[in-house]
C-alpha cells in the first residue's frame, strides 16, 4: 500500500510516498480502507523530529485521524462489519491507505457526514469537546475563552459553545475575525499585536469560565488573568513556547485550576472511553446538523508536501484534508 514515510526530520519536503507492508488486523481490531485523513499541528511537529509517535510503529507514518470503510476484521469484532464507514483517531499511521485500529476507538459515519468530510471531525471536534466539557466544565450560560479561533480546534470550539448554550469568546489574526463571528463566536479579539486581554475585560468583565490554550508562551499569564475565580484552564498546546514567566499567585488567589492534557499519549483505555462518549453524547450533533467540519482545502496524498506548507502559512482556517483514495 502507499503511505507517506517520515525518513528522517526535516521541512516538507522530507516526507516521501513509498510502498509499506499493509497492516493486519488484530483480533479486536479492524483494517480500514482509508479515504481521506487531515492535517494537525502534531504532524508538522513530529515531521520535525519533535513529537515522535508514541507507538514506535515502524516505517514512521504521521496522521493522527482518518475516515474509511472497513476492509476486514479481526475474529473477536463485533461492533462492525466488512463495508462499514467509520472515523477516528490514531496516534498516527493515518497517512496511508490502510490501517488498522482497535473496534471500540472507532465510531461510526452518522447521517449528516460525508464520508471525505468525516475525517475533519474526530481530533479536533474531541480535543475541543474534552477541553471545554469534559475537563473544563463547560456548560449552557458559561463563558469560554479559546485561542487560535480560526484552527480545527477553534472552529470546532466556536460551534460546540453554540450548541451547549454557552458564550465563546475567542482570538485569532484581524484577517480571520470574521469567519470566527460567522461560525458564531460571540466576541473576536486580535490577539497580536492588539491588547486582547483588555477587549475580554471590557467584554466579559467577571472573566471567563474556560481556557482552552493552544498557545502558551505569553498567553499563559494573560490566561490566568482572564479566566475568573474558581475558574480552569485547559492547555492542549504550546505553539507559542512553553517557557515564559507568570504570576503564579493569581494560581492561588483566585483558586485556578490548570490542566495540561493531550489525547495522542493517553492509555488506549482512556481513549476509548473518550471516543465511546463523544460517540454518544456528540455525533448526533452532526446528524442533526448543529455541528459541521470547517473544511478550507483538500489535497490529493501525492501533494501532501504543499499541504503542510499551507498549514506552516498558518493561512487555512479550519481543516486541511487530504484525500487518500
Amino acid at each position: 500500500m502507499r503511505a507517506v514515510v517520515i525518513e528522517q526530520p526535516g521541512e516538507p519536503d522530507v516526507l516521501t510516498i513509498q510502498d509499506v507492508p499493509e497492516p493486519q488486523p488484530g483480533p479486536d481490531e479492524i483494517l480500514v480502507d482509508v479515504h481521506a485523513t487531515a492535517l494537525n499541528r502534531a504532524d508538522l511537529l513530529q515531521r520535525r523530529g519533535l513529537y515522535p509517535d508514541p507507538s514506535g510503529r515502524r516505517p514512521e507514518i504521521p496522521g493522527l485521524e482518518y475516515a474509511g470503510v472497513v476492509a476486514d476484521v479481526g475474529p473477536r469484532v463485533s461492533a462492525f462489519d466488512v463495508g462499514d464507514e467509520v472515523m477516528g483517531i490514531e496516534s498516527g499511521g493515518c497517512y496511508a491507505e490502510r490501517l488498522v485500529t482497535h473496534e471500540r476507538l472507532a465510531m461510526p459515519v452518522v447521517a449528516g457526514l460525508s464520508l471525505g468530510d468525516a475525517a475533519a471531525v474526530p481530533e479536533v471536534f474531541i480535543t475541543a469537546w474534552d477541553a471545554l466539557v469534559v475537563l473544563g466544565g463547560l456548560t449552557s450560560g458559561r463563558w469560554a475563552l479559546v485561542h487560535a479561533g480560526a484552527s480545527g480546534v477553534g472552529t470546532a470550539a466556536i460551534q460546540l459553545a453554540g450548541a451547549l448554550g454557552a458564550r465563546i469568546v475567542v482570538t485569532c489574526s484581524a484577517g480571520k475575525a470574521d469567519r470566527c463571528r460567522s461560525l458564531g463566536a460571540d466576541a473576536v479579539l486580535e490577539r497580536s499585536p492588539s491588547d486582547w486581554l483588555s477587549a475580554l475585560v471590557d467584554a466579559v468583565p467577571d472573566g471567563v469560565d474556560v481556557v482552552l490554550d493552544v498557545i502558551g508562551g505569553d498567553e499563559i499569564d494573560r490566561n490566568l488573568r482572564a479566566v475568573r475565580t474558581d475558574g480552569t484552564i485547559v492547555q492542549v498546546g504550546l505553539m507559542g513556547g512553553g517557557a515564559t514567566s507568570v504570576n503564579a499567585g493569581l494560581l492561588l488567589a483566585k483558586r485556578i485550576r490548570w490542566i495540561g492534557t493531550t489525547l495522542r499519549s493517553r492509555p488506549i483505555e482512556t481513549k476509548i472511553a473518550v471516543c465511546q462518549r463523544f460517540a454518544r453524547e456528540v455525533l448526533p450533533r452532526f446528524a442533526d446538523g448543529s455541528l459541521a467540519p470547517v473544511i478550507d482545502r483538500r489535497f490529493p496524498l501525492d501533494e501532501i508536501v504543499d499541504a503542510h506548507r499551507l498549514m506552516e502559512s498558518n493561512a487555512n482556517v479550519g481543516k486541511i484534508l487530504i484525500d487518500v483514495t
